[in-house]
């Protein structure tokens, strides 16, 4: 894998998870969370990205359990294009189902109840989201087929 930060957002109506890897690849970390209507969203996720200077860009792409497409992906979809609108690296997509689950559950077993829980959970998810497309690239040299 080459040597390199990556980040990882889960996007949401309220708030936006973040995650990044560390250079090697192999540890993905939740960063503060992110308030998706915030007047200066742009601005704020613009100093989060030349800061990070990631090698790329996952973005949680909310599924229905059948596969297909839920209302929320063309939410995310304009979120990504924002963010491609920002950077020139590759941007992919990571099946998210079950994430928000998983992170919660997560949550649940190391003690957090629900209330505490709610400002962490979209940042554990978008570990998960993360870690997913890390799991991908070691495998097929890439996380999943590019964005845009």
């Amino acid at each position: 894998m080459e040597s390199g930060r990556r980040i990882a957002f889960d996007f949401g109506n309220a708030r936006i998870g973040v995650a990044i890897s560390d250079a090697s690849g192999l540890l993905a970390s939740p960063g503060e969370n992110l308030l998706a209507q915030s007047d200066d969203l742009v601005e704020t996720l613009r100093n989060l990205l030349d800061d990070v200077n990631p090698l790329y860009i996952a973005i949680g792409k909310p599924l229905h359990l059948s596969g297909t497409e839920s209302a929320k992906s063309q939410a995310v979809e304009a979120f990504a294009t924002l963010v491609k609108s920002l950077v020139s690296v590759p941007i992919y997509f990571i099946d998210e189902r079950l994430t928000t689950v998983s992170a919660a559950r997560a949550l649940r077993e190391s003690g957090i109840n629900a209330k505490e829980g709610k400002s962490k959970i979209d940042g554990m998810a978008a570990v998960g989201i993360l870690e997913s497309a890390l799991n991908q690239e070691r495998l097929q040299g890439v996380p999943s087929k590019e964005t845009a």
